[in-house]
């Protein structure tokens, strides 16, 4: 059964964020021999559209006169602020009447001006979550995660992240064997979990080097693995152990606690991913406690079991 998988392109859109998803599609159909999607590239009207990196696609169907499909997904990019108000409407009808819809990166600009988030959790890429929870108050901005469904509306981060979501559907349409295939024909893990967070822990600590837990974060997030306990940490700043635990909450939004912890679960990740040795001893090694603490740890994290994790995406794994 075809499925009709339309993607919106507008001047200044962002290239990775159509030909991502659409690559994912695509591919779907080499794969399986057989036409699953149905592709068809909208803008205001056929014909080249002028990417913000100075590529040029060639739209093939018109927003306003093709009729609906079953998916519509709107890429982002700097040029979903300049927008026609008629460009917006249109959206919102095709929504009206289309099953699934959904927004890459930036995209989801043109998701809540047509009035589709109102209500609704939604992300974008970090950069602009902010600016979309403040200038659409209605919507519940979830700035961390990598791509949300939420009332049957879909959103994603930045570039990247909307080939998971990509993939997430494609799983949905066709099971995680093809979309396991895919990605692999992409060289990328199947998938990442769409809560995850858009950075690693190591990386949003790096964004606050100009505070005073700058000396501090370098050394732990470079080794997480040393003996590191809440008096250590302070014993390194020269301050209280309170002390520092104002700071980390000052810039950082977490306790020392929590910090260390979630470097250390993406050690565990990462030894999941690349050795076949057992839950506990990697718990013992990443300093998790036992391995019923650590999986209650990573479920919380990662939003799925170590076990599960190293199912879908260790070595060895073949879709």
């Amino acid at each position: 059964m075809s499925h009709t998988l339309d993607l919106l392109v507008y001047p200044n859109c962002q290239l990775l964020d159509a030909s991502g998803p659409w690559q994912v599609f695509a591919s779907a159909n080499e794969l399986a021999g057989k036409a699953f999607y149905q592709l068809r590239l909208l803008a205001e009207s056929p014909g080249p559209v002028t990417t913000n990196s100075g590529m040029t696609l060639q739209a093939t169907h018109a927003l306003a006169t093709t009729p609906p499909g079953d998916t519509l997904l709107v890429a982002g990019g700097s040029g979903v602020h300049d927008l026609e108000a008629k460009t917006i409407e249109a959206i919102a009808q095709r929504a009206a009447t289309t099953p699934r819809v959904g927004a890459i990166c930036s995209g989801a600009f043109a998701l809540a001006c047509a009035g589709l988030l109102d209500g609704r959790r939604a992300t974008t890429h970090w950069r602009h979550a902010e600016a979309l929870a403040l200038q659409f108050p209605k919507v519940q901005v979830e700035p961390d995660a990598l791509y949300l469904e939420s009332g049957g509306i879909y959103t994603s981060a930045g570039v990247t992240a909307g080939i998971d979501l990509a993939l997430s559907l494609l799983a949905k349409d066709h099971g995680l064997v093809l979309a396991g295939e895919v990605a692999r024909e992409l060289v990328m893990f199947l998938h990442r979990p769409g809560s995850q967070a858009q950075f690693s822990e190591g990386l949003k600590a790096q964004m606050t080097r100009q505070g005073r837990l700058r000396r501090l974060v370098d050394r732990v997030t470079a080794e997480p693995l040393a003996d590191w306990r809440i008096d250590t940490m302070a014993e390194t700043m020269a301050v209280t152990p309170r002390h520092l635990a104002r700071l980390f909450r000052q810039e950082l939004a977490m306790t020392p606690g929590a910090f260390l912890t979630r470097l250390r679960l993406e050690a565990a990740r990462r030894l999941l991913l690349e050795s076949d040795t057992s839950t506990a001893l990697i718990a013992e090694h990443c300093r998790l406690g036992g391995g019923e603490q650590m999986r209650r740890l990573f479920q919380r994290h990662f939003g799925l079991p170590p076990s599960l994790y190293r199912a879908r995406f260790g070595p060895g794994v073949t879709p």
